[in-house]
């Protein structure tokens, strides 16, 4: 008999996570198991990536109603009866104004969202929450199941979490599962009476996939210019990955008088803030927001160097694609950037600033053998990562 499964997940939105998310899914046995899928928010770009053999479950109208914009939600909510969930809604909207921080307020948000959800009716024997927070907290509080894990993709320390909030979450798993071994660590020191609990998958990566997808559009997809480098960054426009400190990069590049442009693909809720500050040092020219692409790995195939110049990370799954494509890689030295990057042989590990950001992107510029030996290291790894599907099977059993 297959095991049934569930997964939960936020939404089907772009990020590492669920780019995650779905290339496991695509790896998984389905003559060993049945996989139902979670969504709060059933949206997003991944969502046509699914395996048909995924059954995607139905949202719930009172979590839908819940979310609503707030005055439109408890009209929505007393008007069907609901008053005590408006209330909620209510407290939830002040709880959020008042506190700093968005890790800290969707955990103690939780308790007036999870009163708009419904606990599942299937029993499953594996509930699986792929992110950290809601995801996980909705596995322990509303899904009737053999087994729990809980998933995190980044180093916790950097989330400014409460963690004495996700002590008893934690205590209600069977397994902690993280992305990297310096991410393990740090769970490990952080909650050292649930160590047994943590262990690594990686993220899967698959080489075939990504070369077949960065073929896909053949033509130039920058317009490129003659004599130009063209720099990529891809990720959210969030102030986890850096990007402020990428414009300011740019723009010392470009007064450095290095013919660049530096392309990101990615949304989020910092593009008016880095509009503004591409306006300011005057580099609408040479730093452009791209926005989202459901298939990235065409522009990935076509750049001269990847940077990831992010504040902290996990283990980036963008990075990893960027080196299954050769790339010549910079990213800056967050705390797991050696899990992916050994500075001076299959990329540079930069600075956290704008100046050590833009002397790595020159280095790589102005030495091009340096670029090819980078390129070449990369060549000669196995990054493929397909495998670690099996450390999954172990956890749930079938």
């Amino acid at each position: 008999m297959k095991k049934k499964l569930l997964f939960v997940m936020p939404s089907l939105a772009a990020g590492g996570g669920e780019k995650s998310l779905v290339t496991m899914l695509s790896h998984i046995d389905f003559d060993r198991y049945e996989v139902d899928l979670f969504l709060f928010n059933r949206e997003g770009i991944f969502l046509d990536a699914l395996p048909k053999e995924v059954r995607l479950l139905e949202s719930q109208s009172l979590f839908d109603a819940f979310t609503l914009p707030l005055f439109h939600s408890l009209r929505t909510l007393w008007a069907s009866g609901h008053i005590g969930l408006a209330y909620s809604r209510l407290r939830y909207t002040l709880r959020n104004k008042h506190r700093s921080g968005s890790s800290v307020t969707e955990q103690h948000s939780w308790k007036y969202m999870a009163r708009s959800l419904d606990t599942l009716e299937q029993k499953y024997d594996v509930a699986i929450g792929f992110l950290e927070k809601s995801s996980t907290y909705f596995c322990v509080d509303k899904v009737r199941a053999d087994k729990r894990i809980g998933w995190i993709h980044i180093d916790y320390d950097k989330l400014e979490m409460d963690p004495e909030f996700d002590k008893p979450y934690f205590g209600k798993l069977d397994h902690i599962i993280t992305v990297s071994e310096e991410c393990e660590d740090i769970l490990k020191r952080r909650f050292p009476e649930y160590d047994r609990k943590i262990s690594t998958i990686y993220n899967i990566v698959s080489p075939t996939i990504i070369h077949r997808l960065g073929e896909q559009q053949a033509g130039d997809v920058y317009g490129r210019r003659a004599g130009e480098t063209i720099l990529l960054t891809i990720g959210r426009l969030h102030a986890q990955k850096g990007l402020p400190l990428a414009v300011e990069s740019c723009a010392r590049l470009v007064a450095n008088g290095y013919n660049i442009r530096w392309f990101i693909i990615g949304e989020g809720e910092e593009r008016e803030v880095l509009q503004e500050l591409i306006r300011k040092h005057g580099m609408e020219e040479r730093f452009i927001l791209l926005g989202l692409r459901a298939n990235p790995y065409p522009y990935t195939r076509q750049c001269d160097i990847y940077v990831q110049p992010s504040r902290f990370e996990g283990k980036s799954i963008a990075i990893d694609e960027a080196k299954i494509m050769y790339k010549p890689i910079v990213v800056t030295n967050f705390t797991t950037a050696k899990d992916q990057i050994r500075d001076g042989s299959n990329g540079l590990i930069a600075s956290m600033d704008p100046e050590g950001v833009a002397t790595a992107i020159a280095r790589l510029i102005d030495e091009p053998e340096l670029a090819g030996r980078l390129a070449k290291t990369l060549s000669e790894e196995k990054l493929g990562t397909e495998e670690e599907i099996h450390k999954l099977y172990k956890l749930v059993g079938g």
